[in-house]
């Protein structure tokens, strides 16, 4: 699947090196407005207004931001009953430990799960490469990391590795799972 990329946001250099394709500013229109309007259809009929800020099954699951995952439907889960964590590649960076540490101490979870899946954006680019591109484009590499990688069971492994030596987050009840895009069935991934 490729996306496209406004041609007045980055170079045509830049959408080749990430897998992209480059489309004009034209032919974008925000489409904002309608999500307003969908709210308000939304909100005629919410029906969610007792839910609890704690989620009900004591969860956190991590994953990646991929619009082709709907991770409440493809894990089951309905609304209230888990805390939804999401970024690009579904990794565990500082800023994910962060949310769960307070999802945990704050807000009583105690189960884990991450879902990274196949056919990733972060397995598109390398950081080098993409910082490169950055670098040229706007003059400054960014500090952060983008943490590509070749492999979505080898990054899950990493993420939980992450987690069970960071001394914020209580790993003790963890299971990560990779979704393939193409079938909608998760694999689980252990630790060797």
């Amino acid at each position: 699947m490729r996306g496209t990329i406004p041609t007045s946001c980055h170079s045509v250099e830049w959408a080749v090196a990430v897998g992209t394709t480059v489309t004009p500013m034209s032919d974008f229109s925000p489409s904002t407005d309608q999500l307003v309007e969908l709210n308000a259809e939304f909100a005629a009929g919410f029906a969610d207004h007792d839910l609890q800020v704690a989620p009900l099954r004591k969860m956190a699951v991590v994953a990646c931001m991929d619009s082709r995952m709907d991770t409440f439907k493809l894990l089951g889960l309905e609304n209230g009953e888990a805390h939804i964590i999401r970024n690009a590649g579904g990794i565990v960076s500082d800023d994910v430990i962060r949310s769960l540490c307070l999802s945990q101490r704050a807000l009583g979870t105690r189960e884990i799960v991450l879902v990274h899946h196949t056919d990733c954006g972060l397995q598109k680019v390398t950081d080098d490469g993409f910082k490169t591109q950055l670098e040229q484009e706007l003059g400054i590499k960014p500090r952060w990391s983008v943490e590509s990688f070749d492999d979505p069971f080898v990054d899950v492994r990493q993420s939980m590795q992450r987690l069970l030596v960071t001394p914020f987050v209580d790993a003790s009840h963890m299971r990560g799972f990779v979704y393939d895009v193409t079938t909608g069935k998760i694999n689980e991934v252990t630790i060797d």
